[in-house]
């Protein structure tokens, strides 16, 4: 496997199990944020722009892992994975982890009169939606059709698996296809 991409809902564990992906094996590490974002959770970069940035990392980096959703924006580049890795976690544990990873991002400020309370309870309420959203927004659904397409091999990692079991998973995976 040379290029693998990983996603799922928000709070799901991407960013996580590309990080400790990109440790275990001689990957390069790309995260679809930083070509999603302009500025980092405000201003999005224009679809042109960020696709034009991740062809060309596509391009140079042989072996990569490419962390988060690119649906919606990302569809050309549905042939250049050798793996997708499909993240699901019940909603109420990706609820609790965003709320926590939102915590230590912005302290007090996410609470009622913060500068980010609104924010906050907007991204919250927004992420909620994903296992019963239908296409019009980052949904389970959304991902699923987003999937039917694919030629490559999808790998489905269900469930509150910790870091090291979801990176043996993948790593068991790779070993025996």
């Amino acid at each position: 496997m040379t290029k693998i991409h990983i996603f799922g809902a928000a709070g799901s564990g991407t960013s996580t199990l590309g990080t400790a992906l990109s440790q275990a094996l001689p990957y390069t590490l790309l995260d679809t944020d930083d070509y999603f974002w302009l500025t980092k959770f405000t201003e999005q970069r224009p679809i042109p722009e960020r696709t034009k940035m991740l062809k060309h990392d596509l391009t140079i980096y042989q072996n990569c892992i490419l962390s988060g959703a690119i649906c919606g924006w990302g569809d050309e580049f549905k042939a250049h994975f050798d793996l997708v890795i499909f993240l699901q976690l019940p909603q109420n544990i990706r609820l609790e982890r965003l709320q926590q990873r939102e915590f230590q991002r912005y302290g007090n400020e996410i609470l009622d009169g913060g500068s980010k309370y609104d924010e906050s309870k907007a991204f919250l309420k927004w992420a909620s939606l994903y296992d019963e959203a239908g296409m019009e927004v980052r949904s389970k659904m959304l991902h699923l059709h987003w999937m039917s397409d694919l030629v490559c091999p999808v790998l489905r990692i269900e469930g509150d698996d910790t870091v090291k079991e979801r990176v043996n998973i993948v790593l068991n995976y790779l070993s025996s296809n």
